[in-house]
């Protein structure tokens, strides 16, 4: 390793991910060893996404990390975990052009910088340890030339938080329980990639961006230890659950997909219920929510839209195709308009073209939404202003990706410290 005060760095792009056969509850806490199977779509990442820049040099004197712009402790046991199975496979790295040469011995002492950043608010249910995570992983597999591939990648995203291991991967995703103690075996495969299903649109309504009350891990143990329903989940249900699941999406068909996605959704918050002390994720904005697709659902005759909440009141919404997610954006504006100074574009982000199709860019033209034919007083009335913060409209993604272009970095190349 050459004495020059060199800085090597990596920027990685990671998609989150909404789980529609759910996760919930451990086998092995310190491993993160999980009860049962789980299957999950990855979001796309230029909607909702984690980018971290990973940066080594031997001027470092200690390993630090930046999350969101604040500098936060990496002393916990789930960034140890990463930190050492990732540095146990490093390779070697060599730049002549700057002057680097690191061996694979050398990773055990280098330290690192690491800063990261989600472009969506952090622990509010919308999966931000999730690809937080799997985003640390695979840039730090990319900075220290480490050959595993990504199931491989997944097993030790997963130390870090178990759905992160599903964000290694685009499209549709299964995180396989394993049965080994080592949880070598409990690692994430691609059922199918995201042009797999192309006609899916997923809304996301933002029902609370502030941080939840029971975090899933304390909300995950307390179901282990005391909801009879999480056992006879896990044995009976979610097995046969997951086959039915990998056949509907193989098969893109919408209707099992739906019930398969709700249903399981349901049961999930029922463990929560069944737990004690009870856990309350969803609130009465996420029940309206329900009971406005439940009856849209059932006046069509077919199933148009599937939803799934995870540990929070957000409420994740896929429509079956383009025109069906039209028209469920109006549906979802009219019930749940924005506060009257609100501009469009801030109120429905990520793919807001679709604001342009539902003739929706001003906030006068939700005034003039007229109330779905089905569901006239029946969810109550156009009164509920600020019960939705925005709405993200996004669809199935790709995996994570390294980002060339030096201006998306987070770290300064020269100092390795925050732009």
């Amino acid at each position: 390793m050459a004495a020059e005060k060199w800085v090597h760095t990596v920027t990685a792009q990671t998609p989150t991910n909404i789980a529609v056969i759910k996760y919930w509850g451990k086998r092995d806490e310190v491993r993160i060893l999980p009860v049962n199977d789980s299957i999950s779509v990855t979001l796309d990442p230029d909607h909702l996404c984690t980018v971290t820049t990973v940066a080594v040099s031997p001027a470092f004197d200690r390993d630090r990390m930046w999350l969101n712009g604040k500098e936060i402790s990496l002393s916990g046991s789930r960034y140890q975990n990463c930190l050492r199975e990732i540095r146990s496979r490093g390779g070697d790295v060599e730049d002549k052009e700057k002057g680097v040469k690191i061996e694979k011995k050398d990773w055990e002492r280098l330290n690192l910088h690491i800063a990261s950043h989600n472009n969506f608010p952090t622990a509010a249910g919308l999966a931000s340890s999730a690809a937080g995570f799997a985003c640390l992983v695979f840039s730090l597999a990319k900075l220290m030339n480490v050959e595993e591939d990504l199931s491989q990648l997944s097993a030790i995203a997963r130390q870090g938080s178990g759905s992160a291991c599903r964000s290694l991967f685009g499209g549709f995703v299964k995180w396989k329980m394993g049965s080994k103690e080592d949880g070598s075996d409990s690692v994430a495969v691609q059922l199918a990639d995201e042009k797999h299903w192309d006609d899916l649109v997923i809304i996301i309504a933002v029902v609370s961006s502030r941080q939840k009350e029971t975090s899933s891990t304390s909300g995950m143990r307390e179901s282990v230890e005391t909801s009879l329903l999480l056992q006879h989940r896990a044995k009976e249900v979610v097995p046969k659950r997951i086959v039915q699941m990998e056949e509907a999406i193989k098969n893109q068909d919408f209707a099992s997909f739906t019930q398969l996605s709700c249903t399981d959704s349901n049961q999930f918050h029922a463990v929560c219920l069944d737990t004690s002390p009870p856990i309350f994720y969803m609130n009465d904005t996420s029940h309206r929510i329900i009971s406005l697709v439940e009856k849209w659902n059932r006046s069509e005759g077919t199933p148009q839209v599937a939803y799934t909440f995870d540990a929070g009141p957000n409420a994740v919404l896929i429509a079956r195709n383009r025109k069906v997610a039209v028209q469920l954006l109006q549906g979802l504006l009219y019930y749940f308009p924005p506060k009257s100074d609100t501009d469009m574009k801030s109120y429905v982000v990520g793919d807001n073209s679709i604001l342009k199709e539902a003739g929706l860019e001003g906030a006068k033209s939700v005034e003039n939404l007229q109330p779905p034919p089905e569901m006239k007083d029946k969810i109550g009335s156009q009164d509920q202003k600020g019960e939705v913060s925005y709405f993200i409209c996004t669809r199935p993604g790709r995996g994570p990706v390294v980002l060339p272009d030096q201006t998306q970095a987070l770290l300064d190349p020269v100092t390795g410290l925050p732009k």
